[in-house]
């Protein structure tokens, strides 16, 4: 048991609590603490019925079952994976900055799940942060089942398009591949490579929250020169290993 918190305890901060209420939530609607009826996104309760808590644990639930089991594991695995490695290398010392990143996703989500009717959130934002880091990783090459190897930036597409051929729905993980777009493009790729105005900036009060810590070695991965140069101007530069792709991956 010391191994195992002493282990959790070496999780960056905003993954540790991510990490740990994707396991308590679910652990609370499995032994039927809480109901899981009132953990699900459902338009009408949220809007019509002011049940505002749907949106966060509908981020952290996911209904664990025989049939699901595993996909609950490989998500949660990945989950810890890419947050911890965004948290400890691109945004190394910058919690406020992940935050605001986290944020920004998690609101998308969940307007794009109330229009959709999406009732579990967790996959999209996993697949999200999955889509930062490939992108500002772009150039790393990433290993895929029976030895495919090709460089990170393709990861989140290429999981996409095997869950497609497995016959499995890839609106999740297609809505966290957007989301995350949205999020790199607006706070990278417009402003940085293409010269474009900055629309994107972490809130004060994150900052007082969040505060940056002296001595955090930042990176982006590889990304164009220009944006590379930019990045490293305003938010230091580094690097950082890769991890495994969604549900299959395999470094």
């Amino acid at each position: 048991m010391s191994d195992l918190g002493d282990w959790f305890r070496s999780i960056p901060l905003i993954t540790r609590y991510w990490f740990a209420g994707s396991i308590a939530v679910p652990l609370i609607g499995k032994l039927g603490l809480v109901s899981p009826v009132y953990l699900f996104l459902w338009p009408d309760a949220f809007i019509n019925r002011f049940q505002i808590w749907r949106p966060i644990t509908a981020t952290f639930f996911f209904p664990v079952g025989p049939g699901t089991g595993f996909l609950y594991l490989v998500n949660l695995y990945f989950l810890y994976q890419y947050s911890s490695r965004l948290e400890t290398g691109a945004f190394d010392g910058r919690p406020a900055d992940y935050m605001f990143m986290l944020l920004f996703n998690w609101i998308c989500i969940v307007i794009t799940g109330l229009a959709m009717d999406m009732q579990l959130l967790m996959i999209p934002l996993i697949m999200s942060v999955l889509y930062v880091w490939a992108q500002l990783n772009r150039d790393m090459i990433v290993s895929f089942w029976f030895g495919t190897r090709f460089k990170a930036c393709y990861l989140p597409w290429v999981i996409l398009g095997f869950n497609y051929i497995i016959g499995g729905s890839v609106i999740n993980e297609l809505i966290g591949n957007l989301v995350g777009h949205l999020y790199f493009f607006l706070m990278f790729k417009y402003p940085m490579d293409l010269g474009g105005r900055n629309f994107l900036s972490t809130p004060q009060f994150l900052y007082r929250w969040l505060p940056n810590r002296r001595g955090g070695v930042s990176g982006f991965g590889v990304p164009p020169p220009s944006m590379r140069r930019a990045a490293e101007d305003q938010q230091g530069g580094g690097r950082h290993n890769w991890g495994q792709g969604f549900r299959l991956g395999d470094q």
